[in-house]
């Protein structure tokens, strides 16, 4: 295409003004056909459209900036996520269902994306983080509120040295910048152009103790992924998951009382598994106030050749669920999900090509929405980008008992509840007189620190449900709150009255 045929194009984009996503590609085909030419990359166009506006000197079409962001979708829950791996490393655990490849950290597969982005850049951290950070930039998002998610086997089972040097290279790229120590890194990011707001790190069950979660702590850790896989132990013992359901139950507590968030990862269809008793797993996880998770990762088991259960399936003595059983078992838990969870992730993102038998739809979350199958959960509710007014938000206070205390959802909801846009989890634990906020987070278009741009996370829901938790907890006998800040949102909970205590924002709360 000529450089001019290009400008033509883009100035047509600019003044047709394309008020949805339909809009803009039935116009990038219109246009295609009138100037003879391929239909042109979202994220050629976005580059194309703001050299256009710099040699025009023309103001923005803001509706078509937003339409030309490459998966907006990755930034409306309001938080830019970066996922990095870890270097290969063994894993303690001798799980059947495992992939096991060279190269690679135990349970993950070269041809999964964020796997692909890490061998890239040689498992390097910092360049991980730069990378993506420079990337999300240039496709048209704003990375200044970082969510750093950390995959890759077991953080736990990491040396020491290396979990730190680690962290701190992320910290080091986020910041653009080097520093002395850890510490130093993290004091740097609280006031840094792109801010980590919050640490995701991944382990076993058996690997969670108070000494392992003030080792979380320090690193700036916010949230905690574990793998349950199943609360029935026989299918445990079966796959060599080397833990009980008692000793799932025992790190669920200590995660709460420190404060974490937590994600379980659950496998329907693993060996020994029914339908019945992979239902049953989902109703004892909300009704059982030993566990009670946060948000869940549902991965429908398959076979990959480098799994020791492939040689199960190849002696037929394994076989994942069909589809039509799996489909049938995934609308019948997601009826159940209570609407205080939010289930990240339905599929785990395994290539077809590395699949030797079980599911294959990668997008089976998003058919299942088209048939009309929805749920209450946190993230078939989330505002997305919706503007709304404080007084058109009604205030929801959910309460369950959680592992010997009580936990609190407490949100701002439209009045039939089917769109959330802000919430707080506040957990009152049974053995304490110190309350812990373990997540506030707002729903909506990512906006710049600092912008006066006006959307859902700048009408102050986050000041509002803080008071509401304060008093809350205070009602309740507790004489402090705690906050489990990430480092990047540090300076938001000073303005609120909160101080530095033992890696957490705290507040005494006055009778």
């Amino acid at each position: 295409m000529t450089h001019q045929i290009t400008k033509e194009l883009i100035r047509d984009l600019h003044q047709s003004r394309p008020q949805t996503i339909e809009d803009l590609n039935q116009l990038k085909r219109d246009l295609a056909k009138r100037y003879g030419t391929g239909i042109i990359s979202h994220t050629t166009l976005l580059g194309t459209y703001r050299q256009f506006l710099a040699d025009e000197k023309q103001e923005a079409n803001e509706d078509l900036l937003g339409l030309l962001k490459r998966r907006a979708i990755r930034t409306l829950s309001g938080v830019a996520p970066i996922t990095v791996l870890t270097k290969p490393y063994p894993c303690p655990g001798r799980c059947v269902y495992c992939p096991t490849e060279r190269n690679m950290p135990k349970s993950y597969i070269a041809s999964e994306p964020a796997a692909q982005r890490a061998l890239q850049n040689k498992f390097d951290p910092y360049d991980q983080v730069r990378n993506r950070i420079d990337q999300l930039e240039m496709n048209g998002h704003v990375a200044d509120k970082i969510e750093l998610i950390v995959l890759g086997g077991t953080w736990s089972f990491y040396e020491k040295d290396y979990q730190e040097w680690f962290i701190k290279r992320c910290f080091e790229a986020a910041n653009e910048v080097n520093s002395e120590t850890l510490g130093e890194a993290q004091t740097i990011n609280e006031t840094a152009e792109h801010r980590i707001i919050g640490v995701t790190l991944e382990t076993r069950p058996d690997y969670i103790t108070e000494e392992e979660l003030w080792r979380m702590r320090l690193l700036g850790c916010t949230h905690v992924q574990i793998g349950v896989q199943s609360l029935d132990q026989a299918i445990l013992d079966l796959i060599k998951r080397d833990d009980t359901v008692e000793g799932m139950a025992k790190a669920t507590k200590l995660l709460k009382e420190f404060g974490f968030k937590f994600t379980y990862h659950i496998m329907p269809g693993l060996p020994g598994a029914t339908p019945e008793k992979d239902f049953e797993t989902f109703h004892m996880l909300f009704s059982d106030e030993r566990f009670q998770p946060d948000m869940l990762k549902i991965y429908p088991t398959v076979v990959v050749q480098s799994s020791v259960m492939y040689q199960w399936w190849k002696a037929g003595k394994y076989k994942p669920y069909n589809e039509e059983t799996l489909r049938s078992l995934l609308i019948k838990i997601k009826k159940i999900i209570p609407p205080y969870v939010r289930i990240n992730r339905l599929i785990r993102d395994i290539p077809g090509n590395d699949i030797i038998d079980g599911n294959l739809v990668t997008n089976l979350r998003q058919e299942l929405q088209r048939e009309g199958v929805s749920c209450q959960c946190i993230r078939c509710r989330e505002a997305k980008g919706q503007k709304v007014k404080l007084e058109d938000a009604e205030l929801v206070d959910r309460t369950y008992a959680s592992s010997g205390g009580t936990e609190h959802f407490i949100s701002f909801e439209s009045p039939d509840r089917k769109t959330i846009y802000a919430f707080v989890r506040l957990y009152l634990p049974g053995n304490s007189k110190q309350a812990f906020v373990r997540e506030l987070h707002t729903y909506g278009e990512m906006i710049p620190v600092g912008s006066e741009k006006k959307a859902v996370q700048h009408t102050g829901f986050g000041k509002r449900l803080m008071a509401e938790t304060e008093k809350v907890a205070e009602a309740n006998g507790f004489k402090k709150l705690a906050v489990i800040a990430g480092i990047g949102v540090k300076e938001y909970y000073r303005k609120l009255g909160y101080r530095d205590e033992n890696t957490y924002v705290v507040k005494t709360l006055e009778k």
